[in-house]
């Protein structure tokens, strides 16, 4: 019908990012104000803040069981977040600039994170360990996306890049 069924609020700062489970039933919001809010879609109402990041959150993104969620920040870090609990289960770190998107692998082994300081990293998601760096933006890494065997990228050195996510 196009009616607005919910207007969720509660961050301090502006909203940087979201996504939703598989299911449909969770909503994620990054944000400025270094939290992320889990949010119950049916009833629009916060059931857990996030909090362990020093800086904005800049991207989520969910597992596809719904289980672990993913954030990348300005504080250069990407953590791992238990979803039934809100606790921070991992941080991973390795990027030398801020994290501006996270993306997980079509089969959820591996994660990638797209930074400010031009590389994109893969991350074993069991072990939280940077399997490989692909290098080849000459300047900022904004955004990524996922599809089967393929990661999509986007950077502020106006190019898009294609790649393989098989080893």
């Amino acid at each position: 019908t196009g009616a607005c069924i919910h207007t969720l609020e509660g961050h301090g700062y502006s909203l940087n990012s979201m996504c939703v489970s598989a299911d449909g039933s969770r909503l994620f919001s990054g944000s400025w104000d270094n939290t992320i809010k889990m949010w119950d879609v049916a009833t629009g109402s916060c059931m857990h803040t996030l909090q362990g990041h020093e800086n904005c959150v800049n991207s989520v993104c969910v597992s596809a069981d719904g289980t672990r969620l993913f954030s990348g920040s300005d504080d250069h870090v990407i953590k791992a977040w238990d979803v039934t609990t809100g606790a921070c289960v991992q941080t991973m770190q390795g990027h030398t600039h801020v994290v501006n998107s996270v993306r997980l692998s079509a089969d959820g082994l591996r994660l990638f994170s797209g930074s400010a300081d031009r590389t994109i990293k893969v991350w074993d998601v069991a072990t939280g360990a940077c399997v490989q760096t692909l290098e080849g933006h000459t300047r900022v890494v904004e955004s990524l996306c996922v599809s089967g065997s393929q990661l999509f990228s986007v950077g502020w050195n106006r190019t898009m890049k294609v790649w393989s996510t098989l080893p």
